[in-house]
């Protein structure tokens, strides 16, 4: 419902001061709203009482002034009137300025630019990091346990979470990296796998792949492995997904992606290891996998680009959160 009386009280003219009600009419709900939106956010800070005070003032000031003209329209006061009515209007704004604009757009103390909720909800102007050091005893439980644990604490402690929000995956770091390469021929429309025969995955079917070593990249670890467990020679690898497993025994894995379409030499037969064969693309048995390859691989397969971290408990995924991209730069 319009609540603003800009069409009963000031009909168009033509002249300056009908310009300035009807631009105060027009915009009176939508700053009214604005403001009442403002405040509502500001009641989630608890150490913003002046800020919410101050976008009161504001609307209180305004509002003021809007009533003001609309009494010299109703009782057919002299337009001039209409002046030094804006001019209480400023001249209030400048009197409790002090009150009515306590925002800064950077922190007073270490000049770092505010995000929105800081500049909304702390009435000292204080970025995150200034903030807690003036006020130790509001920091979150969660950062204080991490300043009391060391990194090898905090990678220890994340094998308790059961989702993935429960990871920081900015402090997770990976005690195992590995590859996985997803060969596919074109001519065909098949795919590379490879049943595992032991080890981690063992009966199930996934990609050719195995540890990176030391020495090595992902990329030559890729080439390695491939042809390790297929007997094929791979060529002009292309990255396309990075995947963090954290397992409830502790293992945390980082994997990288890759896919290709050259390929030369001879498949084998069988390794020590692993059964590798071609599968066509339309028939792959999604059920013969990881839970989490059934996530990411279909659309993989397709060409898009992923980051993907998922919770396991030994061969049951517990939760997964898959993010997808533009470009291999995103990863």
């Amino acid at each position: 419902m319009n609540i603003s009386p800009r069409l009963h009280y000031f009909p168009s003219t033509g002249n300056l001061n009908a310009m300035v009600l009807d631009f105060f009419s027009t915009v009176f709900n939508w700053i009214m709203l604005l403001v009442i939106l403002v405040n509502i956010q500001q009641r989630r800070y608890p150490l913003a009482s002046a800020k919410r005070m101050a976008t009161l003032l504001m609307a209180v000031f305004y509002m003021l002034v809007f009533i003001l003209l609309i009494l010299r329209a109703q009782f057919s006061l002299p337009e001039w009137m209409e002046w030094p009515i804006l001019a209480i209007g400023i001249a209030l704004l400048v009197i409790f300025r002090k009150y009515v604009f306590p925002f800064r757009r950077r922190c007073v103390k270490c000049g770092e630019k505010l995000n929105l909720d800081q500049w909304l909800g702390c009435d000292e102007n204080l970025c995150t990091e200034c903030f807690y050091e003036k006020h130790p005893e509001l920091k979150p439980k969660e950062e204080k346990k991490k300043e009391l644990l060391n990194d090898e604490e905090i990678q220890e402690s994340f094998k308790d979470a059961r989702f993935v929000n429960e990871v920081d995956w900015d402090l997770w770091e990976p005690n195992e990296k590995c590859v996985l390469t997803y060969v596919i021929d074109e001519k065909t429309d098949r795919i590379l796998f490879i049943r595992k025969l032991r080890g981690l995955g063992e009966g199930l079917i996934n990609g050719p792949g195995g540890h990176i070593e030391p020495e090595e990249t992902s990329e030559e670890a890729a080439i390695r492995e491939t042809k390790e467990e297929t007997g094929l020679n791979v060529t002009d690898l292309e990255r396309r997904g990075v995947l963090h497993f954290q397992f409830t025994d502790g293992l945390r894995m980082i994997g990288y992606v890759y896919f290709t379409t050259s390929f030369s030499g001879k498949l084998l037969e069988k390794t020590d290891e692993t059964i590798p064969f071609w599968q066509d693309i339309g028939t792959i048995d999604w059920s013969a996998m990881w839970g989490d390859d059934r996530i990411w691989l279909p659309e993989a397969i397709k060409g898009r680009i992923f980051t993907g971290f998922f919770i396991f408990d030994g061969k049951t995924m517990l939760d997964s959160k898959v993010n997808y991209y533009d470009e291999e730069e995103d990863i």
